[in-house]
C-alpha cells in the first residue's frame, strides 16, 4: 500500500520507517527543508535506538522516502497519517491543533481518489470530526474517510512498541476504512496482536485516558514515598507489595522526581481542558497534574537539605538530564526545574547527559557546564545529583566518585542504588522514600 505521514517529528518518522519494514511504500513529508535533506543523507534528527538502521535500510531498499512536497507525497495515497506536532496552547492549557488543521486542508487539496485520512497524533475528543468538515469544505466532491489511530510508543523502546504493541487502536465510522487499516496494519494480525475498533471519538479519548492512568500511578508512588519517608517504610518493596496484585500491576510504579517527557505533561492538561469544557470535570487528573508540578520543585529542597540546608557557593554534579534514559528528548524534564532551581539558591551547576546536552544548552541557564562524563563533571563538587536513570550511571565507580567529590554526597533521585552499600563507601546518600 501506499502510506504519506504528514511530519517527519518523532511519532511520524518511527510509524513511517515501521510501516515501511511492513512493506508498504511510504513517503515521510515535512515543511522543514533541512530536516527533510538531512534524513536523504541518511542522517536521523533524533536520539532512539535503532532507527537509523531501521530507517536507512529500508531507505535503500526504495520503500521509504522523505520530501517536503505535500501534493506529489499525498497523491495516490491509500493511507495520509497526520503525524504533526499538538503542543499545550498557551494561555489555556488546551491542545494546539492548528498543525492538525493546516495538515487536513494540504491533504484535501492534493489527495486523488479514495484516500484514508488517519490522525496520528494525539488529539482531542472531536477533532478528527473537525477534520472531516475542513476536508469536505475544501474539497466537497472528495472520497475520503478520516479515522483516529492513536500511538503508544514509549521514547527509548519506540520501534518495539510499534512492531509488538500491546494493543492497535482504531477509531472509524466506514467499513471501507477500517478494510485499509487491517491491511497496513497486516502484519500485526498475523501476530495476533489484538487490533480495537472503535467509533473516532472512543479512539481519541483511549489515548488521553491511558497516558492520564499511567501519569496517575507515577504520582500516585510519588507521594506515596513521600509517606515512606516520614513513617520509616520502603517505598521499593511497598511497589513491589502492590506491584504483584495483578489487578494493580508493577509498571509506572518507581518513585521518583516526577514524570516529563512529550505525552504525560501536555496530554493530562489536555484531558483536564476538554473534560471542563464537556463539564465533566476530572478531579484526579487535575490533582495529578498539580501535584507533579509541585514535585519537580520539591526535588531542589531535597538536594539543599543533603548539602547541609544550602547551596550557596557549592559546586552541584548533575547526572542525567532527559526525562528518560535512551532518549535525547528534554521536553518538560525534571531537570528543567531542578537545575534552575538549584542555580537561583546559589549553585553552580555541572552536568553530564548521554545525548541530552545539545538539546539542554538551549534550555537551560547559560551557567551550566557541561561535562564529558560522570566523573568529570563530579571533579571537586559538593554533592553528585543523578536525575536519569542511564545505564553508565548504574555501575558507577563509587570509590572513584568519592574521589573526585569535595564531599561525598550522593542524591540519588530515581533509587539505582543500595542505600547500605552506598554508606558503607563513606557517602551521605539520599534517595526516594527509603
Amino acid at each position: 500500500m501506499k502510506v504519506a505521514m504528514i511530519g517527519a517529528g518523532y511519532v511520524g518518522l518511527v510509524s513511517g520507517a515501521c510501516f515501511a519494514d511492513f512493506g508498504h511504500q511510504v513517503v515521510c513529508i515535512d515543511t522543514n527543508a533541512a530536516k527533510i535533506e538531512a534524513l536523504n543523507r541518511g542522517e536521523i534528527p533524533i536520539y532512539e535506538p535503532g532507527l537509523d538502521v531501521l530507517v536507512n535500510g529500508n531507505r535503500f531498499a526504495g520503500r521509504l522516502s522523505f520530501s517536503t512536497d505535500i501534493a506529489e507525497g499525498v497523491a495516490g495515497a491509500d493511507a495520509v497519517f497526520i503525524a504533526v506536532g499538538t503542543p499545550t496552547r498557551r494561555g489555556d492549557g488546551h491542545a494546539d491543533l492548528s498543525y492538525v488543521y493546516a495538515a487536513a486542508e494540504d491533504i484535501a487539496r492534493a489527495m486523488t481518489g479514495y484516500t484514508v485520512i488517519v490522525t496520528k497524533s494525539t488529539v482531542p475528543v472531536g477533532t478528527a470530526d473537525e477534520v472531516e468538515r475542513i476536508v469536505r469544505r475544501v474539497r466537497p466532491d472528495g472520497d475520503f474517510s478520516v479515522a483516529s489511530n492513536p500511538e503508544f510508543l514509549r521514547e527509548g523502546a519506540a520501534i518495539d512498541d510499534f512492531k509488538r504493541p500491546d494493543r492497535v487502536v482504531v477509531g472509524a465510522e466506514e467499513e471501507r476504512a477500517r478494510e485499509v487499516m487491517r491491511k497496513l496494519y497486516r502484519p500485526l494480525y498475523l501476530n495476533e496482536t489484538p487490533i480495537l475498533f472503535t467509533n473516532r471519538r472512543t479512539s481519541e479519548l483511549i489515548k488521553y485516558a491511558a497516558n492520564a492512568f499511567l501519569a496517575t500511578k507515577i504520582t500516585f508512588i510519588n507521594e506515596i514515598a513521600d509517606l515512606c519517608e516520614k513513617t520509616g517504610a520502603n517505598v521499593q518493596d511497598v511497589s513491589r507489595g502492590i506491584g504483584l496484585d495483578g489487578r494493580i500491576g508493577k509498571k509506572f510504579l518507581h518513585a521518583g522526581p516526577g514524570y516529563g517527557g512529550s505525552c504525560f505533561p501536555k496530554d493530562t492538561l489536555a484531558l483536564v481542558r476538554t473534560a471542563q469544557q464537556f463539564d465533566a470535570p476530572v478531579h484526579i487528573v487535575e490533582t495529578v497534574v498539580e501535584v507533579n508540578t509541585r514535585r519537580k520543585l520539591k526535588m531542589v529542597d531535597k538536594v539543599i537539605d543533603a548539602c547541609g540546608g544550602s547551596v550557596e557557593g557549592k559546586t552541584i554534579a548533575v547526572l542525567g538530564l532527559t526525562f528518560k534514559p535512551e532518549t535525547d528528548d528534554m521536553r518538560d524534564a525534571p531537570s528543567l526545574d531542578i537545575v534552575p532551581g538549584l542555580i537561583a539558591k546559589g549553585a553552580n551547576v555541572r552536568a553530564h547527559d548521554p545525548q541530552g546536552m545539545k538539546e539542554a544548552k538551549h534550555l537551560l541557564p547559560e551557567t551550566v557546564s557541561y561535562c564529558d562524563g560522570p566523573y568529570a563533571a563530579s571533579q571537586g563538587a559538593d554533592a553528585v545529583v543523578i536525575i536519569t536513570e542511564w545505564n553508565v550511571y548504574r555501575a558507577l565507580d563509587l570509590q572513584r566518585l568519592k574521589q573526585s567529590l569535595k564531599t561525598p554526597i550522593l542524591v540519588d533521585l530515581r533509587n539505582i542504588y543500595d542505600p547500605a552499600e552506598v554508606a558503607r563507601q563513606g557517602f551521605t546518600y539520599v534517595s526516594i522514600g527509603r
